[in-house]
């Protein structure tokens, strides 16, 4: 089969598409799924650069943490999928080739009404959003969210599930262009942050009277860090998903302290197998409905072939990227 291959750590060019060995055949409650789609996201860049290798179980050499496809064969435990099925879903690594393999429970059915690139823009940011929002944090109807990266796919699948839930989003962002594109997906609030991350701050307390927001979603790190801390009310959240400004920051224990804040961190893809059905299981049950319904959509920048695989790396790298970028797989 064809896959997007690491053929060397760093820039684009050590990425290939090559003939590589076939995905494993399905056995007990394995599924094989035809790939017509996969989204590319920031952790295959780091993967690329050397930075954030795979887990155990899955390959180094090729990416992919999200897909949409059709069951070309299951295993002998199968229950659920019937080969010719459209599903989508998350995996470790390996989803940017033709085929993938993959455990029963970790594959949703994809409403009839999306086609194979919006399919393949929403598992992992859509699943993100919605454990962080809502399983972790316990987002309530009528609280506010402050999220960093508005305009970022994890961004603007957060505010639109926001808006779902009947919460209020507030959003930052580097440029003017992405925050005023975000407005559609239900941002109520923004502010540009190009400077000093303290910005926000003070836009948050005009927003909330002071009283600070119930959650905030960080995908940008240890930059912002202190003033996430400031902006937080009386026994806010803080759920950390993503490092682009850095991973280490020192904290004010006194600003916790007395807000009673917990922080947290969370990510898909180092999770078992159990945990990763347990938040497909969700995800199938509260937000594919939304996508059947039109009430939530896929937001996506670009679609690249497969061949294109540089220059869709490129397109992520360049940060000017508002929602996902897609891979066909032809």
């Amino acid at each position: 089969m064809k896959a997007v291959t690491i053929v060397s750590f760093g820039g684009v060019e050590g990425l290939e598409v090559r003939e590589v060995a076939d995905a494993p055949r399905p056995t007990a409650d394995r599924v094989l799924v035809r790939v017509h789609a996969a989204g590319l996201n920031r952790a295959d860049i780091l993967q690329r650069m050397g930075r954030y290798p795979a887990p155990p179980g899955y390959s180094r050499e090729i990416p992919g943490l999200e897909f949409a496809g059709e069951v070309a064969e299951v295993g002998a435990e199968v229950r659920r999928w019937k080969v010719g099925a459209r599903v989508f879903g998350i995996t470790g690594g390996g989803a940017q080739a033709e085929y993938v393999t993959a455990p029963e429970s970790t594959l949703a059915e994809i409403p009839s009404n999306l086609d194979w690139a919006e399919a393949a823009a929403i598992p992992e940011v859509f699943m993100t959003a919605h454990d962080a929002l809502f399983t972790q944090c316990g987002l309530q109807m009528g609280e506010c969210v402050l999220i960093h990266a508005a305009g970022s796919g994890v961004g603007t699948a957060a505010s639109q599930l926001v808006r779902a839930a009947g919460a209020i989003a507030y959003g930052t962002s580097r440029t003017a262009e992405k925050l005023e594109r975000a407005r559609e997906f239900g941002l109520t609030e923004s502010v540009v942050v190009s400077g000093d991350p303290a910005t926000f701050v003070g836009a948050v307390k005009r927003w909330t009277k002071d009283k600070g927001v119930d959650v905030i979603l960080d995908l940008v790190g240890a930059a912002y860090l202190k003033p996430n801390l400031e902006s937080l009310g009386t026994t806010g959240l803080l759920i950390f998903v993503g490092t682009t400004s850095g991973s280490k920051a020192g904290i004010d224990y006194s600003i916790a302290m007395s807000k009673r804040l917990r922080i947290m961190g969370t990510s898909l893809r180092t999770r078992s197998i159990e945990e990763k059905a347990m938040a497909t299981r969700l995800f199938a049950q509260h937000v594919v409905p939304l996508f059947a319904s039109g009430a939530v959509r896929a937001v996506i920048d670009r679609v690249f072939e497969l061949e294109e695989v540089r220059a869709a790396h490129e397109r992520i790298a360049s940060n000017e990227s508002f929602g996902k970028v897609v891979l066909m797989i032809n």
